[in-house]
């Protein structure tokens, strides 16, 4: 089987992508030439607050999903935006110096991981800007009216308003990045626009309300608010790093143990990675939930972990080609291993019932998605291999497909058989 190598590549640039940054990239370069020829306003402020932005993007953190944050720099650039006074004294930068700022921040905070050959991924740096171009769209026009030393000035207004335009900001954040994800991964927007607002929902909460606090601590204690309300921030960052390098380690873990089959000789050599990457792709084809591909990609990856207990391996690996008692013998075995781990039971119960036809053989009904999913992966592989020969995969697809005995979900197998179409068409 052919990997989706375009789709797979961290840095793929579909239409969403470049036109993500492109825009970003018109406002960063806009706000900048603007202030270049009005001048800055307040100098000093500017240049705390970018310094605080360079180094909050200096320490962006990578979460799981492949998504790049960099809270304090975030922070810092929310509470710039909403900055009115600094130790009492009104301040009147515009929206266009708040963007120049943090362009100029962003850019000095990314320098050190380009000179390391640790490119950003492009796309988030873009949307990060975006968070700030609708908050600053929002606020700033009203900045002067909110101000305590305006007539009309109230806190409760200027309160309220901060957390709505938050509120925008997140919610435009969320859905550019569900139009990149589901351009990435081929999947539904809808699926993963839920799994975006789901993934930032906590983090954007600590960001925002951050942001909020800065500005409203800088009017009383002057821009030493700066390091008091950034210090919470960071021990919350310091815990999003802990979690992701976890969840990393768990999958590098798995990834190690699925290749103790193929060091044994009891599968083919990558085997199990291609089984996984066909069974990642088809989930997304189905819309899966990106907590239900991981189980997914894990199940996959061990889903012939039980060969290991065989006396005599089976011909090639292949357990297609065995019969159904061995075949689910394998699977429980394995399953069973997997259970051992104390965290993993929800996979363990896929690979259990990857051997079931589709349509269940007892009590329990149908087999879950996934292990009709690794089913449907595990058989053409097992029949097509590292071959790269479009026919052959279309005949294995077609003998799926004129499968009398329903083994095989035949909404999973014309699932697969977009995604096999859609690996040959990125080579």
């Amino acid at each position: 089987m052919r990997a989706p190598r375009g789709a797979a590549r961290r840095g793929y640039a579909g239409p969403a992508r470049a036109l993500v940054v492109l825009v970003a990239a018109g406002f960063a370069g806009g706000s900048l030439l603007w202030t270049l020829v009005t001048g800055f306003v307040e100098p000093e402020a500017a240049l705390a607050f970018g310094v605080l932005i360079a180094l909050g993007e200096l320490a962006r953190i990578t979460l799981p999903g492949n998504r790049e944050v960099a809270p304090i720099a975030s922070a810092g650039a929310i509470g710039y935006t909403f900055l009115l006074t600094v130790g009492g004294d009104d301040v009147h930068h515009s929206g266009w110096q708040v963007l120049a700022v943090v362009t100029v921040g962003f850019a000095l905070g990314e320098l050190p991981h380009i000179a390391a050959g640790r490119t950003p991924e492009w796309s988030d740096l873009a949307r990060r800007m975006m968070i700030i171009v609708v908050i600053t769209l929002g606020f700033r026009p009203f900045a002067e009216d909110l101000s305590p030393g305006s007539d009309q000035a109230a806190w409760w207004p200027a309160l309220g308003l901060m957390v709505a335009v938050v509120l925008a900001g997140w919610l435009t954040d969320g859905v550019i990045a569900a139009a990149i994800r589901a351009e990435r991964l081929r999947t539904r927007f809808t699926v993963a626009l839920r799994d975006e607002l789901r993934a930032h929902a906590g983090l954007g909460m600590a960001i925002g309300s951050s942001g909020i606090l800065i500005a409203l601590a800088s009017t009383i204690t002057g821009l030493a608010g700066l390091l008091v309300f950034t210090a919470p921030l960071l021990v919350t960052q310091v815990a999003f790093r802990r979690f992701a390098e976890v969840r990393l380690t768990y999958l590098q873990t798995v990834r190690a143990l699925s290749r103790v089959t193929e060091v044994g000789g009891y599968v083919a050599t990558g085997h199990s990675r291609r089984v996984s990457r066909l069974a990642k792709s088809v989930g997304c084809e189905l819309g899966m939930r990106e907590s239900d591909l991981l189980e997914l990609e894990y199940a996959a990856l061990m889903h012939d972990i039980g060969q290991l207990s065989l006396r005599d391996p089976i011909a090639s690996g292949a357990t297609v080609f065995a019969l159904p008692r061995e075949q689910r013998r394998i699977a429980e075995l394995g399953s069973a291993v997997i259970r051992e781990t104390g965290v993993l039971d929800s996979v363990a119960e896929l690979v259990r019932r990857q051997c079931e036809p589709y349509a269940g053989d007892g009590e329990d009904g149908p087999p879950p998605l996934g292990s009709r999913i690794i089913k449907v992966a595990n058989a053409v592989d097992d029949l097509v291999g590292e071959s790269a020969d479009p026919e052959r995969e279309q005949a294995v697809l077609e003998r799926l497909r004129m499968d009398g005995a329903g083994e095989y979900d035949p909404e999973v197998v014309e699932a697969a058989a977009r995604a096999l179409e859609r690996a040959s068409a990125h080579w």
